[in-house]
């Protein structure tokens, strides 16, 4: 069975608004074995919004509309799929109860504008909105299914939730079996490499399916089933992620939806690893994607943004003569990675010690180019690892692509420790 989502509101289309509801209906409908092939935007027009929904309803078994519910005049939503179908429109007392419940218990005058919130179209099912005011309409016409959402993500997800796909469950998808996905998380590779190792599995795909794509510095691969029990689609997708992790284990760090930075802090909680950084060139970007996951603290310790060299030498004891000097090797520089990393650690007496420092740009530091990184991880009772990165990009990319490549890294040796081996 097919689906397509249309957005209603002008302010979607003048960039005001981010439409996020398709990103939310597209994967909650996946969960029910519905595809999405189109999603569209519509502004606030009586007869573009008319023919979107008729295109939509030529190529698609379920219409799915967001906004232009509300009380004002451009909220034209039921009003255009009411004309389209041949229907009426009527107050459904229900609703109207809750709209004029709200206004009363605050004391405040209701406009009559509001009464359009309580509107439904004749033979349709109200949805009722727990979150806000206006109802939504579930309803079948002529073998097509038509469902009516509110615009505000607040109030549209647990409408859909709670009221549009038991509706849907009951009229629609008596015959349709659900789709189970699992995310797989990649570090380290680019999608180009990873899609090329996965190349035979992807060509003789059929089911479950594989579908890789990227992000910045990281690659998701979904793999998909559709089965009609979870316990039979599991059992199918744990085979597949055998094979896939059978191929890139060095690169796999997580079998769910999570972050480097938090499969990191799970890890290490799970040890009782403890971890410090000092950054120069990222400015502490590290050490906030690492604190950004609930739980941290108890494995970091803390840091230090060092990024003028006065600070490298003052509060990290870098010699001067690394730092400054004809011979230098400068900042930028293998060696400073190497004091940053193993400092960081001492002073803060961690398990791991991380470094950066390098040239984000946009201009040379250092008679050095831009992208030029150097990363560091200071183990206890180990030799230090430093890294050179020759990266491109912009400042923000170059950052970001330095804090995810340090943290691939660490996650790297990490799975390589003593403590996990012996597991």
């Amino acid at each position: 069975m097919k689906a397509e989502i249309i957005a209603v509101g002008t302010e979607l289309l003048l960039g005001q608004i981010v439409n996020t509801n398709a990103q939310f209906l597209s994967v909650e409908l996946a969960t029910l074995g519905i595809d999405v092939y189109f999603q569209s935007v519509v502004g606030d027009n009586m007869t573009r919004l008319q023919e979107s929904i008729q295109l939509a309803s030529q190529r698609a078994d379920i219409v799915l509309l967001t906004g232009g519910i509300g009380p004002t005049q451009d909220d034209l939503t039921k009003d255009a799929l009411a004309a389209l179908l041949g229907r009426k429109l009527h107050i459904d007392r229900l609703a109207m109860d809750h709209v004029a419940k709200f206004f009363a218990k605050r004391d405040v005058h209701m406009t009559e504008n509001n009464r359009r919130q309580a509107l439904v179209i004749d033979g349709s099912t109200p949805l009722a909105n727990a979150t806000g005011l206006a109802v939504g309409n579930a309803l079948s016409h002529e073998g097509k299914y038509y469902i009516i959402l509110p615009g505000p993500p607040k109030e549209m997800a647990p409408m859909f939730q709670e009221q549009a796909k038991p509706w849907l469950l009951q009229h629609a998808l008596t015959d349709e079996m659900p789709i189970y996905s699992k995310m797989l998380k990649f570090a380290g590779i680019g999608e180009s490499l990873l899609e090329d190792r996965l190349l035979d599995l992807i060509q003789n795909q059929s089911d479950p399916t594989i579908a890789p794509y990227a992000k910045e510095g990281e690659v998701t691969v979904r793999i998909s089933t559709k089965a009609p029990s979870e316990q039979e689609a599991m059992n199918k997708l744990h085979e597949l992620e055998k094979q896939i992790q059978s191929l890139l284990s060095e690169h796999m760090y997580a079998n769910g939806d999570i972050t480097i930075e938090k499969a990191i802090v799970d890890l290490m909680t799970d040890q009782g690893m403890t971890l410090s950084a000092a950054e120069s060139c990222t400015g502490g970007l590290l050490m906030e994607r690492i604190t950004s996951v609930p739980g941290s603290a108890t494995v970091f310790e803390g840091g230090i943004v060092c990024y003028s060299n006065q600070m490298k030498e003052k509060l990290l004891n870098v010699p001067h003569d690394l730092l400054e000097g004809d011979d230098a090797p400068g900042a930028v520089s293998a060696e400073v990675a190497q004091v940053l990393a193993e400092q960081v650690r001492m002073i803060t007496d961690t398990d791991f010690g991380l470094a950066i420092t390098g040239v984000a740009g946009p201009a040379y530091s250092e008679r050095k180019p831009v992208g030029l990184v150097y990363i560091a991880i200071a183990e206890r009772d180990k030799k230090t690892e430093v890294f050179e990165l020759n990266l491109i990009g912009n400042r923000e990319t170059i950052r970001v692509r330095t804090v995810k490549s340090l943290l691939y890294r660490l996650w790297r040796t990490i799975m390589q420790s003593d403590k996990l081996q012996t597991r």
